[in-house]
């Protein structure tokens, strides 16, 4: 694994800077490449979060495409990680792989775009671009907002509640990335949507985790008030207003099933193994 603070784990750990190219670049040879690199988009959209979100996605992965190209072999895989917010906020569309970017906003479809476009020329025998949706697992962000929200009261509907809010399971994330690394006869490349195939709108979304928390239903948030408390909590309103209806079409095409393809069964599972990890 490369990493800029090698820290003691499992796993064997080399160090690199993320931005040029050094001694590690050897470690790739052979080897399936996951690049997950980038900092988390929860913060205001500013000119200058912007230019962070870009910057840390798409210098580590230049980095990657030049140090492929001291290989003697390319690589077997390359597995560019990205967002289904590169499609903007898109209303009503039911998106599939072949839908077109958004030209906007800058975070984060602009970022996205930015992210994709540093992994053209790598040198590689296939490449796969994981559009994903909000990844939900225990003890991470978008898990712990949400879960506080309805916790404290404030889980009713944002917005007028009709908002897409495509989402997956880390069960499912980590599934799709081995579905994606695994040889086979049809492998997959390209861009790939990894997200459940079953979106649900905020109002859904919402009643789902007071049903999680045992709260009772809860008044609506309206958009002013969503991006009041976003000024507050230095985040992006566009996270919880704005929203993408996603199909993982090609997943499905290929046969895949996902372990938690419904969202109340979902958080179940993830709320259980967060009250009892021992036992997870």
């Amino acid at each position: 694994m490369l990493t800029r603070r090698p820290r003691s784990g499992p796993y064997r750990q080399v160090a690199w800077d993320g931005r040029t190219v050094g001694p590690w670049a050897s470690e790739l040879a052979g080897s399936a490449v996951v690049n997950l690199a980038g900092e988390l988009v929860d913060r205001r959209p500013t000119p200058a979060n912007v230019e962070l979100l870009t910057r840390s996605r798409v210098e580590p992965t230049r980095a990657l495409v030049d140090a492929a190209r001291t290989l003697p072999a390319p690589l077997p895989v390359f597995v560019q990680m990205s967002t289904l917010a590169i499609y903007g906020d898109a209303g009503e569309r039911l998106l599939d792989e072949s839908a077109p970017p958004a030209d906007g906003p800058p975070q984060m479809a602009g970022v996205a775009r930015a992210w994709e476009a540093a992994v053209d020329g790598v040198t590689a025998e296939r490449v796969a671009v994981l559009r994903t949706a909000v990844v939900l697992d225990r003890d991470t962000p978008a898990l712990d907002r949400l879960l506080g929200l309805a916790r404290w009261g404030l889980g009713g509907r944002i917005g007028d509640g009709r908002q897409w809010v495509s989402w997956l399971h880390v069960d499912d994330w980590l599934a799709v990335v081995r579905e994606v690394l695994a040889p086979a006869a049809a492998p997959l490349t390209g861009v790939v949507h990894v997200t459940s195939p079953n979106p649900v709108r905020n109002a859904e979304l919402m009643a789902a985790f007071r049903a999680v928390t045992h709260r009772l239903p809860a008044p609506p948030t309206p958009a002013v008030l969503a991006r009041l408390g976003a000024l507050l909590l230095r985040t992006d309103p566009a996270l919880a207003l704005t929203g993408r209806r996603a199909a993982p079409a090609r997943l499905l095409a290929q046969g895949f099933q996902f372990a938690h393809p419904d969202l109340p069964g979902a958080l179940t599972d993830l709320t259980a193994r967060r009250d009892h990890p021992a036992g997870a």
